[in-house]
């Protein structure tokens, strides 16, 4: 994973890659955070709404995606942005202390992000 900050722009630049990080032979059955910068407080709201939203779509994605960004977009205002799967890479922008990669059940991997 790589990290760049801009400086004094207020947005942090990131790359973010599923692919490897979850070894078949290690498969969790909770929520393990791979990256977050959100405050405490938020960081756990966040983790609880991923969670939930994953159990109640179970293999749906699209449908756990759309769920975590109405959540993320009603609890905390402004623009969310949710991924949920296996096997994807993605680069982002986003608004300082407004990211959360985190894997649920084993696999699939989890990015919500707020940009401006």
């Amino acid at each position: 994973m790589d990290d760049t900050a801009a400086i004094g722009s207020g947005m942090i630049k990131i790359s973010l890659s599923n692919n490897g990080l979850a070894n078949s032979n290690t498969l969790h059955s909770y929520a393990l955070i791979r990256h977050s910068d959100m405050t405490h407080s938020m960081r756990n709201e966040t983790l609880d709404l991923c969670v939930a939203a994953c159990g109640r779509h179970g293999s749906c994605n699209e449908a756990a995606a759309r769920a975590i960004k109405e959540g993320m977009d009603r609890r905390f205002g402004g623009s969310w942005h949710a991924v949920v799967g296996e096997g994807f890479g993605m680069e982002i922008s986003h608004e300082e202390r407004h990211l959360l990669y985190m894997f649920f059940d084993g696999t699939v991997a989890i990015a919500v992000w707020r940009c401006a």
